[in-house]
């Protein structure tokens, strides 16, 4: 099953990568870009494009890896309050227990 996965995200990738391709070779047209305080030279609108879908990917994975990061932090601080409550409660059924 996983190779059937593996196989999925391979086949996307390479769809991915032909689109780009295509994408780039159909747009020839060649503009500057200007970002409030930095003006960067001509390029062809499919580079400025393509750059702008991989730098939202990334920050897109940046973004759900905090997220994650932080799903995680509180996840094992609830492991740890659920250890420690359930010490508590072994302690107080063993005092329960004894006789006095």
């Amino acid at each position: 099953m996983r190779w059937l996965v593996r196989a999925a995200i391979v086949i996307f990738l390479l769809v991915v990568l032909f689109f780009g391709v295509f994408f780039t070779l159909q747009n020839e047209a060649s503009v500057p870009l200007d970002l409030l305080f930095i003006q960067l030279e001509s390029q062809r609108v499919a580079l400025w494009v393509l750059l702008s879908f991989v730098v939202g990917g990334l920050a897109g994975l940046a973004v759900g890896l905090m997220a994650l990061l932080t799903l995680k932090r509180n996840q094992l601080t609830l492991k740890r309050k659920l250890r420690a409550a359930e010490s508590e409660l072994e302690k107080t059924r063993m005092a329960a227990i004894k006789p006095q």
